[in-house]
């Protein structure tokens, strides 16, 4: 027995001082998960240590395309002056949609970024295809994981309780009926599980940003996200202009009317646009409840990925903790760090004021991933047949969102001022 004993204090005693593998170690970074999440968070150091650089546009020109191509080359791809053309092509696109967006006569559509991003990306490759010259830096999923983790830098703990306890409990009783709901009625329209996830989430959550966020978390196919931002924004148009004619028709006061519209519309512009046809104590309720239901989409999709670890495991293989990590999306860990970076170590007003810099940072990033996704799309593919349980599904859904969001609504804000 001694001698057992003796044996085990050795092997344990060798293998605790037995030297790291360093190749070993490092090779285990060396995938899209975690370069995505590396950039991310040196943009996040580079936004607190240097903000004024971080505004200027060839700076974050220079920044995204020199640690794109680096993480690229770590990952084995061959980087040489295809490369450069390539990302300065797409960056220019991208660019440009920005640019489109905040013309003045386009900001009262509610038509953001992303829009003219995707558009422009899929009127270029169901036009003249895609070159294999732009083929290099049209990486959707790679730009999309780094600009989550700067997403991570907006959600600021101390803003959740300005949002209020009735937002919140608006948000999350939106939130899980919608989802289930959706989820539900997917499987009815016989919709497959991938899909049925990122519209469950795209519906119930806050549109594009969470459609971004699940299939991060899913690692799920950039084509089917390429869909669901498609039909968001699609729907979210008439919806910013018939919600509020209906808000009147119905006689709603300003703090349900809000409340209904940040609860129902999927992109932010397009709630802030529909808040202010009704007036400034609308648009407040309804940037209130957006922002509450923004607040959720961290822990929505760390609960998604840790869902579909298990459920996306062959059956074969009994679920682990190692497996659990190796499926677990590393950009989830970056959102998080970043957030609680901003919430618990920036004085606030400071860290206001960064996260507007970095905002900046993501959405460049997340119109480089939406030029690219246009890019990699044929958009005469995804209006299909095949595609028709996906419609029915968002359609559905959405649908029962508006009714279930107004009803809550109704019985938290009626003749209830919060700002009053």
């Amino acid at each position: 027995m001694f001698y057992y004993y003796f044996k085990k204090i050795i092997f344990v005693s060798y293998t605790l001082t037995k030297p790291i593998n360093m190749n070993k170690f490092l090779t285990q970074f060396r995938n899209e998960d975690w370069i995505a999440t590396i950039i991310g968070a040196l943009l996040v150091a580079a936004v607190i240590a240097f903000p004024t650089f971080m505004t200027n546009i060839y700076v974050i020109f220079a920044a995204i395309g020199v640690l794109a191509a680096l993480g690229l080359m770590l990952l084995g791809n061959n980087i040489k002056t295809m490369f450069a053309l390539s990302y300065t092509v797409v960056f220019l696109i991208a660019l440009f949609a920005q640019y489109l967006s905040g013309l003045s006569f386009i900001k009262t559509t509610g038509f953001e970024a992303v829009f003219f991003s995707v558009l422009i990306g899929l009127l270029i490759r169901n036009t003249v295809g895609l070159p294999k010259w732009l083929e290099p830096a049209v990486r959707s999923e790679y730009y999309i994981k780094a600009g989550l983790v700067l997403l991570g830098t907006s959600i600021i703990f101390s803003e959740i309780m300005k949002a209020g306890a009735l937002g919140m409990v608006q948000a999350v009783v939106v939130v899980i009926s919608v989802w289930y709901f959706s989820f539900w009625i997917a499987k009815k329209f016989g919709v497959d599980k991938e899909m049925a996830v990122m519209l469950s989430s795209a519906v119930s959550i806050c549109g594009v940003s969470a459609a971004i966020a699940t299939c991060g978390a899913i690692k799920g196919d950039s084509k089917k996200l390429s869909f669901v931002v498609s039909i968001v924004l699609v729907i979210a148009i008439p919806m910013m202009y018939l919600m509020p004619y209906l808000a009147k028709l119905i006689g709603l006061t300003p703090e349900v009317a809000g409340a209904w519209l940040g609860g129902t519309i999927d992109t932010t512009g397009a709630v802030v646009a529909s808040g202010k046809f009704l007036g400034d104590v609308a648009e407040k309720y309804s940037v209130i409840i957006k922002s509450s239901q923004n607040v959720l989409l961290g822990l929505a999709a760390f609960a998604i990925s840790i869902y579909w670890s298990f459920k996306g495991t062959n059956k074969d293989i009994k679920p682990s903790a190692s497996v659990l990590w190796e499926r677990f999306p590393k950009f989830v860990i970056g959102f998080l760090l970043a957030s609680l970076v901003f919430s618990l170590f920036l004085e606030p007003n400071n860290a206001k004021e960064l996260g507007k810099v970095a905002k900046g940072l993501r959405e460049t990033l997340f119109s480089l991933a939406f030029v690219s996704i246009g890019l990699e799309t044929d958009f005469r593919k995804l209006f299909t047949k095949e595609n028709k349980g996906n419609i029915y599904t968002f359609l559905t859904a959405q649908t029962f969102n508006i009714a279930v969001t107004l009803l809550v609504a109704y019985l938290l804000f009626g003749n209830y001022s919060y700002f009053n």
